[in-house]
This record gives structure tokens, C-alpha cells and sequence, in this order.
């Protein structure tokens, strides 16, 4: 289903709990943690404008404000009074857009790996990922993902089931201006001096292993909002909740009080 250009999809009933990935965009991202999620809660799912199922056309310059409209557009489209935002790095920052803006639609907000500034780790790893597309083309960035999303150990545990995947993440892969688009947006997001104005109860959730989002990014966040909790995965890397998603899940679910 579509709203305002935007593909949706809705499973369970309850709360309202909007979930939003990161820089891949797509909703599918977070399969692993439907069941658990939809069991008390009404979970929706979405894919990123420029990405996957949703409108491909991105204005010349894309920001963060813009995905954090987008978040709000679903909850208007949907009419909803509120919702829970989960999201994760590119989809945390999104919400936290959406909820400086809109505070009044935020019921509550999950961070997972997110940051409220520029860390000069993290845009390494931008350009590092930047460098593989213009260079050596998607398949090549297609491949290389896993490296920057998951702890060596499970990528060599799962090694046929991601290389299975390359071809399904190739068929729907955005083009490289998306992404051009999408990384400079993430790389000037700055709301660290206004983090005091979130009102929403949130929670800050990363791993300490997480090899694209350094995990104090998320300690940073803990600390600047007011009432925030900090939940610190041992292990997981960037990509947590797919790797260890019964522990991910607990979090999320104890947070919300389910």
C-alpha cells in the first residue's frame, strides 16, 4: 500500500510502533523482529523515500528533515493520533527529526545505533562505502555491505544465506544517486545542541561492537535527552537487531512495557 508515495505494510494490532531503517531504506529490513513486535502491537512498516517499494524520486538535495516528514506523513496518512518511532541509524535520526518538529506525535522513540552528530568515525566508513559505488560499482557495495553491518564471526556463520541475498538487494537497489543523496544527509545531521527539547520517553539502544556507529554516539544521545534510557548490547555490530534479535527484542519490549 502506498501513502503519499511512501510503501507501507501493517501486521498485528495495538500501538501504533512505526519502524524505520537505516540507509538501505527498505522495511524488509526489520522482518526479523515482526512477529515478536506484532504480537502486541499494531507494527508498520516502511520503506524510505528514493528506496525499494516506495517513489524513487528524490529532490536534488535530500535532509534529514525531510525523512523525519516522511515518518509524519505516515502518521497524518494513517490518522493516527500518535506513534512510537523504532528506528535504526538513518531511520533513529529520522525520528529524532520528526519528533523536534512534531513532538505532540511521538509516543515514544527507540534509537538503535543512532548519534545526534557528525562523528568523524562513522564518516570514514561513509567514504569508504562511497568509494566501493563510484569506483567499483553496486555489486561491489552490494557485497562489502555485510562488513560494515555484522560481527565477523556471524558473517562467516551465515556466509550462504548473504550471498544468497546479493542478488534480491541488487534487483532493488536505489542507484547510486540515492545513495549520494541519502549519505550527505546523514553526514551533516547536527541536533546535538537541541537534544533537551525531545520530549518523547526514549530509548537508546546500540552495540558495543558495532563497527559503523560507534556505541557512544548512543551514550551521547542517553545523556543529552532528558529521561532517556541507554540499553548496551554486548554484541551484535550495527545490524543488532538481526543478529541477536531475541535480545534486541527484549529491550524494545521492556521499554515499551510490554
Amino acid at each position: 500500500m502506498l501513502i503519499h508515495g511512501l510503501y507501507y505494510e501493517e501486521h498485528g494490532s495495538g500501538r501504533p510502533l512505526i519502524l524505520s531503517a537505516g540507509l538501505g531504506g527498505s522495511g524488509n529490513y526489520w522482518l526479523p523482529n515482526v512477529r515478536a513486535l506484532a504480537a502486541s502491537h499494531r507494527v508498520i512498516l516502511y520503506d524510505h523515500r528514493g528506496t525499494a517499494r516506495s517513489d524513487r524520486a528524490l529532490p536534488d538535495t535530500v535532509t534529514v528533515e525531510q525523512m523525519g516528514d516522511d515518518i509524519l506523513a505516515l502518521i497524518d496518512g494513517l490518522r493516527l493520533e500518535k506513534a512510537t518511532i523504532i528506528g535504526h541509524a538513518a531511520g533513529a535520526v529520522a525520528g529524532l527529526a520528526a519528533a523536534l518538529k512534531s513532538p505532540e506525535r511521538i509516543d515514544r522513540l527507540v534509537l538503535v545505533n543512532g548519534w545526534s552528530r557528525p562523528d568523524p568515525h562513522f564518516a570514514r566508513c561513509f567514504d569508504a562505502r562511497l568509494a566501493l559505488l563510484r569506483n567499483s560499482g553496486p555489486r561491489a557495495y552490494v557485497e562489502a555491505q555485510p562488513i560494515f553491518l555484522f560481527p565477523a564471526n556471524w558473517i562467516s556463520e551465515h556466509h550462504d544465506q548473504l550471498a544468497a541475498e546479493t542478488e534480491g538487494h541488487l534487483a532493488h537497489f536505489a542507484g547510486a544517486e540515492a545513495y549520494e543523496k541519502r549519505i550527505a544527509a546523514l553526514r551533516t545531521f547536527d541536533i546535538d545542541a537541541r537534544l533537551h527539547e525531545i520530549s518523547a520517553p526514549t530509548l537508546a539502544l546500540a552495540a558495543e561492537d558495532d563497527m559503523l556507529v560507534p556505541s557512544n554516539c548512543s551514550r551521547r544521545l542517553a545523556g543529552g535527552i532528558r529521561g532517556a534510557e541507554l540499553a548496551m548490547m554486548d554484541w551484535g555490530g550495527h545490524g543488532c537487531n538481526v543478529t541477536d534479535p531475541r535480545t534486541f527484542e527484549r529491550h524494545v519490549l521492556e521499554f515499551l512495557g510490554s
